[in-house]
């Protein structure tokens, strides 16, 4: 699958998860905002993703989190020196990142800062936790990097790319990449992901990469005259960075990423944010999820 962007049909299911990288979302508004103001305003991209996650609810969304880099840096930054750091990021972009958890908490949105770890990891975890329900229909990340892309399970764990307004079952990642999500990680350690810091091994393009690969597999299965040592020894490292971690213990039970409102103080958050209404909008919402839910009880009595 490799739909347009549309999420409404999704929310008539029994249950859909919504992932969203949070750290990608406030570069994105931050950036496009940059397009249309000559300053930062202090909390504009905290405003655009919270105003993005309001939407999603009142188009249906009942269970969503977000994962974030509470920290730029990672376990990944000891392994490689070249790997991404907060070093060159805008100062203004880099300031609102805390704030951004503190208002998702107060909108009662389930919000996963990471430290050691980064979103990446958070987004794999709770894509791999919340597939193991059998109540989950369909999970759904959103995100267009590369290596969320190994996540992807047939079109039950799919990856939508917001950008292009993609949505990517497994047979869409592989006429991507060439290759199946479960080799992503070897590809990007073959290609090099410029985004993360790694640069691949050198002389070896998309199109080699993912021949080599639907040839021989895993990295670790290529003939040994595939890859010289000193090339062989950075591919297995490379490949350590681009696979995701999913063992953080994120949630127990899928219906903690259930929406059921916010919190008390979470108007006075959205006034100091300077988007008074989001409140309103999200008192909307509550008021339809108690009218719901006396519904339910209604019907449930009969």
């Amino acid at each position: 699958m490799s739909g347009t962007l549309d999420i409404g049909h999704w929310t008539l299911s029994p249950m859909i998860v919504h992932l969203l990288d949070g750290t990608y979302e406030l570069f994105r508004h931050f950036y496009g905002l940059r397009r249309f103001k000559k300053t930062d305003p202090p909390y504009g991209a905290v405003v655009g993703v919270l105003r993005t996650v309001v939407q999603m609810i009142e188009e249906g969304t009942t269970h969503v989190g977000v994962a974030t880099d509470h920290v730029i840096e990672s376990f990944r930054n000891e392994l490689w020196r070249g790997y991404k750091t907060s070093a060159g990021m805008e100062p203004a972009l880099l300031a609102q990142f805390h704030p951004f958890e503190e208002a998702l908490v107060a909108m009662g949105v389930a919000v996963w800062p990471m430290i050691d770890q980064e979103a990446d990891d958070a987004l794999a975890a709770a894509a791999h936790l919340a597939a193991q329900d059998k109540r989950v229909e369909k999970v759904c990340i959103w995100t267009p990097d590369k290596d969320l892309a190994q996540c992807v399970v047939g079109d039950r764990v799919v990856q939508v790319d917001r950008r292009s307004g993609q949505i990517r079952d497994a047979t869409a990642i592989r006429a991507k990449y060439g290759v199946a999500p479960e080799w992503i990680p070897d590809y990007l350690a073959l290609v090099g992901d410029a985004a993360d810091g790694y640069p691949g091994i050198p002389g070896l393009g998309v199109k080699t990469a993912a021949t080599l690969i639907n040839r021989y597999g895993h990295i670790e299965q290529f003939p040994r005259d595939t890859l010289t040592h000193d090339n062989l020894k950075l591919a297995l490292l490379f490949k350590d960075l681009a696979t995701l971690r999913t063992d953080a213990p994120l949630f127990v039970d899928v219906e903690e990423l259930r929406w059921k409102g916010a919190m008390k103080g979470f108007q006075q958050v959205a006034e100091k944010i300077g988007e008074a209404r989001l409140a309103t909008r999200v008192l909307e919402l509550e008021k339809q999820l108690q009218a719901n839910g006396s519904k339910e009880n209604q019907s449930s009595s009969t």
